[in-house]
Formats: structure tokens, C-alpha cells, sequence
């Protein structure tokens, strides 16, 4: 179950979001974006396994941030947290409205979307087992649709298709193309959001990331490679000349091998539906969790902080943030939700990289059931290549990141002024009420 989530929070990035970075740079320029990325992944999963499997907690990177650096830093990482699983959604809802618009052109794209974002919710609600079980399903068929689609499109792989306008920017479109290489595996660290709920955590969290990364990294390769050598990049950008970018790549690949009627064509885009409906409600799950955490320790309602009395889900949660997502889905922006989810994501990624390493030297005692290999090598290179990455977004995106960091400055303010205070009086009070028998304050 643990695969199935690592590998359904990320495998929407597969079907759509990625070809997004292909005008800027090109089949190459997205080509090294992308490989970098991977180091990235492959350096910081290993190191987040570790900080998961010591503190098992549903929090992620709040808790671990929380513990080794401070409240304050503990509160900026949940915030990036909840940015990235809150605003991923609504951009991975556009595609199964436009997917699902090729079977029902008479329904509305945001009709699907949103009719999406309540039903996957709802099932949220009704269990932790039964979402994981059927995440796991849709997963399995997921994969086993862009095995289909390799297995397809390959045999028509033309090499010279790869280098038909590869780079067309330069080092500018490698620039460019960061987020959208992102978009590949962003939200696999989903998996240690699970780990209260998980059984014997220490062992099966590793086992959850590894085999997830692993198959992610096959299908990314696969995805690319037989995606653009059918046509060339363009043909899997844009439905027509002129036309606006597509959120439909593989759709728009496997048209120029089997037209767009044939009932190959409909069994690969009905099952590729599979893909983002993974994506799409193990995200909410992660995303539940990590919204619930910061309730629970009272940095929001308290509300948000409590499970339904018969589903043991964080329900209050799920709703809050299925509102929030629906309202970012309504704005039509899929590229800009896709680099703000990437903000949150790579926030993310160098908090956790700093705290693991703070942690080392400040708990060496801690229990560490895993330790990530090349210690510290491993997180050095995760945090170098985020802090790139984050750089890069920040040049070319400095109206979305004034967004980004705005709504974190913001939310910091009234943390540290209002739930700061709040949150000391009470323990001043709790401190007070726990004083030991036969002692008063004066004494």
C-alpha cells in the first residue's frame, strides 16, 4: 500500500504538467532539467526516509522541522507543506476534467473538476484503508497503462524526432524547464505523512520510498522518450498550430499513431484517466494529514485538529482544504498552480535537508532504524540542488513567487503575534495548574 501511494501521489506528473516545460526548453533543455531533478529525488528520499522512520509522525516535515529547528522554522515548513498538497489538486483536477471532456464534450471541464475534487474527498472521509486500497488499484492500472503506452508508441520511436528543435533557448530553457521537471515526482515525500497509520513504520516506510522511486524513475524515462519520438516535442504540446499548450500529452502522442477515434485510443485515455485520479486523491490524503498536524497542535482551528467520531479520518480537514483547492481551481491557471505547488515543494525539500543535517549533530542519540547512505554527501547534494531550484523559480516567476512567499510571510505574522502568545499563555496556565501538592505560587 505504501508503493501505491509513493507511486499514485507522483504518476499524474507522467500524464500531464511535464510537456508544460518543453516550449521553454525544448526536448534536450527539459532532458537535463529533468536529470538533475532526479539526483535531487534520489538524494533527498533517502535522507527523508531517515528523518521519517526516527519521528513517525503525520506532520512530516513540520514535526521533523519543529524538533531540530524551533517553532518558527517548524511552522514555515508546515506552511510549505500545506501550500504544495493544497494548491497540486486543483491543477491535477484540470487535466481529469479536460481527460474526462474527450468522453463528455457536453459537460463542462470545471463541472468534472469539481464533481472530482467532492467525490475523492468524500471517500478520504470514509477510511484510511479503503483510500489506500483503492489507491493502490488505480495505481496498479496506472502504471500498467503507460507500460501500454510505451509498449505502443515505441515501435514508431524515431531517434531524429528527439533532436527536432531540442533547444531552443539555450541554458535559459534549462532555466525554464525546472518546475516542470518537478512536476515528474512532486509529492512522493507524501508517503511519510502516513507513518502514524503505518505498521511497523521503520521498516515499510523504506520499503514504500525506495520501490516508489524506483518505479518512478523507469516511468519518467519511458513517458519522455516515447512520448516526444513519435512526432517531436511540438506535436505533443500543441493539439494544432497556434493552439494554447495542452494538458493532454499522451492523449496528443498516441494520436499520431492511431488517429483519435480508434478504440485503442479510447482504451488508453479511459485508463489514463487511472493516472490522475491516483495522483489526485492520494494527494488529498497526504494533504488531510498534513492540514490535520497543525490543527492538532493548535497553529489553526482546532477544528481542523479533530477526527470524525466514526471514520477515525481528519475530515474537517479534508473539507477545508477541498474549498481552498476548488477556489484555485476555478482560476483556470494550471501552469501557475503546478510552479506554486512547486514553491511549497521545494520549501519543503531544503527545510528538511537543513533539520536533518541539524539533527544529526543535535540528537546523535536519536534512534535512526535507517540512515541514508554517504552521509552527508547525500542531503549536501538534495539542498544544493533545491536552493538552484528554488533560484530558478524565483527569476522567472517573480509575480508567483511575491504569491508564495506573500502568503508565507502572512501566515507567519499571525503566528508569531497572535497564535505564539496564545499558545504560551496556555502553557503558563497548564504549568501553573501542575504545580506539585502542598506548594503555592507564591512558594
Amino acid at each position: 500500500m505504501l508503493w501505491g501511494l509513493g507511486v499514485g501521489y507522483v504518476i499524474s506528473g507522467m500524464y500531464f504538467g511535464w510537456n508544460l516545460g518543453l516550449p521553454e526548453g525544448g526536448t534536450l533543455g527539459l532532458a537535463i532539467a529533468t536529470f538533475f531533478i532526479i539526483i535531487l529525488y534520489t538524494t533527498f528520499t533517502f535522507s527523508y526516509t531517515e528523518l521519517a522512520c526516527a519521528i513517525p509522525r503525520a506532520g512530516g516535515v513540520f514535526d521533523y522541522a519543529n524538533r531540530a529547528l524551533g517553532r518558527n522554522s517548524g511552522f514555515i515548513a508546515g506552511m510549505a507543506q500545506i501550500i504544495e498538497f493544497v494548491f497540486a489538486p486543483p491543477a491535477i483536477a484540470a487535466a481529469i476534467g479536460a481527460y474526462f471532456h474527450i468522453f463528455l464534450p457536453q459537460v463542462p471541464v470545471v463541472a468534472i473538476s469539481i464533481s472530482a475534487y467532492i467525490l475523492f474527498t468524500a471517500l478520504n472521509i470514509a477510511g484510511v484503508k479503503a483510500a489506500a486500497i483503492f489507491e493502490l488499484v488505480i495505481t496498479i492500472l496506472a502504471v500498467f497503462e503507460l507500460l501500454l503506452f510505451a509498449g505502443i508508441t515505441l515501435p514508431h520511436f524515431k531517434a531524429e524526432n528527439l533532436a527536432i528543435n531540442a533547444y531552443p533557448n539555450g541554458y535559459s530553457g534549462v532555466w525554464a524547464c525546472i518546475p516542470f521537471a518537478i512536476w515528474f515526482f512532486l509529492g512522493l515525500e507524501g508517503v511519510a505523512n502516513v507513518a502514524e497509520e503505518t505498521i511497523k513504520p521503520q521498516r515499510t516506510i523504506l520499503m514504500g520510498f525506495g520501490s516508489a522511486l524506483a518505479t518512478l524513475i523507469i516511468l519518467c524515462v519511458l513517458v519522455f522518450v516515447s512520448a516526444i519520438g513519435v512526432g517531436g516535442w511540438e506535436a505533443i504540446v500543441y493539439a494544432s498550430p497556434g493552439a494554447a499548450p495542452s494538458d493532454s500529452p499522451l492523449p496528443l502522442a498516441m494520436a499520431q499513431i492511431t488517429g483519435n477515434s480508434g478504440w485503442v485510443y479510447h482504451l488508453l485515455i479511459t485508463i489514463g484517466l487511472m493516472g490522475l485520479v491516483a495522483s489526485f486523491h492520494g494527494i488529498i490524503l497526504a494533504a488531510g494529514r498534513a492540514t490535520f498536524e497543525f490543527g492538532r497542535v493548535g497553529y489553526v482551528s482546532a477544528a481542523l485538529g479533530k477526527v470524525h467520531p466514526r471514520f477515525k479520518t481528519p475530515a474537517n480537514a479534508l473539507i477545508a482544504n477541498m474549498v481552498v483547492g476548488i477556489l484555485a481551481l476555478l482560476s483556470g491557471k494550471t501552469a501557475e498552480i503546478i510552479t506554486l505547488a512547486c514553491f511549497g515543494a521545494v520549501s519543503l525539500y531544503i527545510i528538511s535537508m537543513i533539520t536533518m543535517l541539524v539533527l544529526r549533530k543535535k540528537e546523535p542519540e536519536l534512534t535512526r532504524p535507517f540512515k541514508v547512505p554517504f552521509y552527508p554527501l547525500s542531503p549536501l547534494v538534495a539542498l544544493s540542488i533545491a536552493l538552484v531550484s528554488m533560484i530558478a523559480m524565483i527569476t522567472l516567476n517573480p509575480g508567483l513567487s511575491l504569491i508564495y512567499f506573500g502568503i508565507l510571510a502572512l501566515a507567519f505574522l499571525w503566528f508569531h503575534f497572535i497564535v505564539k502568545s496564545k499558545l504560551d499563555g496556555q502553557q503558563r496556565i497548564n504549568s501553573g495548574n501542575t504545580q506539585p501538592a502542598g506548594r503555592t505560587t507564591e512558594g
